[in-house]
């Protein structure tokens, strides 16, 4: 399935970089981001929304999709990954076709340590009071 405009959707063109590597449910994409030119997202080739729209045929190829991911990424010899989904706007999701961020994290980087959460403690300090970031 193709959702029109959608950038995600190969069958719509809109890529301007190719997969680096594939499997039956899933492409990988390297990052152009500048600031994570290590870093990359795996795509399902069929449109949806989010992972919560995944079929069980993708969830089973996902675990596949993503060994290979971390092997692509391993010659970049990374010493942990973080690993993402944005789902809704309001979750930070500006593209609306499913992708897993994969990034891998290095020892001595600037953010060494700080994990997925560490935006949020810093930003909910003052604005959260459950206590539990």
């Amino acid at each position: 399935m193709t959702e029109p405009g959608c950038r995600f959707c190969r069958a719509n063109g809109l890529l301007s970089d190719s997969a680096v590597l594939e499997t039956q449910y899933f492409y990988v994409l390297a990052s152009r981001d500048p600031a994570l030119q290590r870093a990359g997202m795996i795509v399902p080739h069929r449109h949806s929304e989010n992972p919560f729209e995944m079929t069980p045929e993708e969830w089973a190829d996902f675990g596949p999709a993503l060994a290979a991911a971390r092997e692509h990424f391993s010659s970049h010899q990374p010493d942990g990954y973080t690993l993402g989904w944005n789902v809704g706007a309001v979750g930070g999701q500006n593209v609306f076709h499913t992708h897993l961020h994969i990034i891998p994290r290095f020892a001595g980087e600037a953010l060494e340590g700080k994990g997925i959460r560490y935006a949020f403690k810093q930003q909910g300090a003052k604005h959260d009071t459950r206590g539990d970031l």
